[in-house]
């Protein structure tokens, strides 16, 4: 059985801070939230902890993990030959949603980088995180605590929907406050890459990093990963997912018209307030994005969660922009939908 310790997000009790560390010290895995998404943890130099995070979460060993730490202090214990941009990134986002990829240390386990030289690394922005992670001791390989392509887990209960059993603990702080994993940014070539969109936006990382790249991988399970988030089919629900394109007016549209053609018990809709105003049924399943990137990047891993929970077979969405925080639900539910999209042209 999984263990399942109630903590409070901002002032974690300390005995159970120390009991979580102790499974981790131990060689267990612990589920944590961070400010973007749960993550499932275990001791970064262990390889055979790692192991284990594989196991539970079914994930390819060609997929590699993005280790915590709980000071950029910390650095030197699993990267090395930094470059010196290193210590600006830090010092302006650290603790926060951004990871680093940097060349490995030999002490990081093979299996943490899946064989690569280089290591994905972070200082996540939550108190019990943090906490954790300095009691423990050590750094922390942590994914998204669920199983392997499912959507990303914002509160305990999806870690339990996937996890339970599989883990030794899970500390529930509640809903994550950003609710998309970290930006990751790959500083060992030249100019640096983007290559996943995520908590920092694209233009945020400009200001520090004036010549980066946006360079989304889109790989097969087969295919070995530079870091996280690359793969073409992830954070996906069990019902298909289609995207749509365009204009409102024509998309709008569109949702209708697919929806008048299906039986509606069958059929969910993940869209912003707006779009659901003008395309809602009462038979037909809906959960809301809210009206703001920021509430949509909230709602996202949960409204599939509870579209799926719901027994359709289909959900629709529309398919965001491109700058600030919409990059990242763009490139998430891209993903989800493995590149599904259809583009509406505007009759007007």
């Amino acid at each position: 059985m999984t263990r399942v310790i109630a903590i409070d997000p901002v002032h974690p009790d300390p005995a159970a801070i120390a009991a979580a560390a102790a499974v981790l010290r131990a060689g267990g895995l612990v589920a944590f939230p961070t400010e973007t998404v749960y993550g499932l943890g275990a001791n970064a130099l262990d390889a055979r902890a790692v192991t284990r995070i594989f196991a539970a979460k079914e994930r390819p060993a060609s997929d590699p993990l993005i280790v915590h730490l709980a000071a950029a202090a910390d650095l030197g214990r699993v990267a090395r030959d930094l470059p010196p941009i290193v210590t600006t990134l830090a010092d302006a986002c650290w603790p926060g949603p951004l990871t680093l990829v940097l060349p490995r240390t030999a002490a990081v386990p093979a299996n943490v980088t899946a064989g690569g030289a280089h290591v994905a690394v972070r200082v996540p922005d939550h108190p019990v995180a943090l906490a954790l992670i300095r009691a423990a001791g050590c750094p922390v390989a942590a994914p998204s605590a669920n199983r392997f392509t499912r959507p990303s887990p914002t509160q305990a209960s999806h870690v339990l929907a996937d996890l339970a059993g599989r883990i030794d603990l899970l500390l529930d702080g509640g809903q994550t406050t950003i609710g998309v994993e970290s930006s990751v940014v790959d500083l060992t070539c030249d100019p640096p890459h983007l290559l996943r969109a995520g908590g920092m936006t694209f233009e945020q990382l400009r200001a520090f990093l004036p010549q980066i790249i946006y360079a989304p991988r889109y790989l097969h399970e087969n295919e070995l990963a530079e870091a996280p988030g690359q793969l073409v089919r992830h954070y996906a629900p069990h019902a298909r997912l289609l995207l749509f394109d365009g204009a409102a007016a024509a998309v709008q549209a569109r949702l209708r018209a697919e929806i008048a053609a299906r039986p509606a018990a069958t059929v969910g809709l993940l869209l912003m307030d707006d779009d659901l105003a003008r395309v809602r049924t009462p038979e037909v399943a809906s959960a809301t994005l809210g009206t703001s990137a920021e509430t949509a990047a909230l709602r996202l891993f949960g409204g599939l969660r509870a579209l799926d929970d719901a027994g359709v077979h289909v959900i629709f969405a529309r398919l965001p922009g491109d700058n600030g925080l919409w990059r990242a639900l763009r490139d998430r539910l891209t993903r989800a939908a493995e590149g599904r999209v259809i583009l509406i042209a505007d009759e007007h």
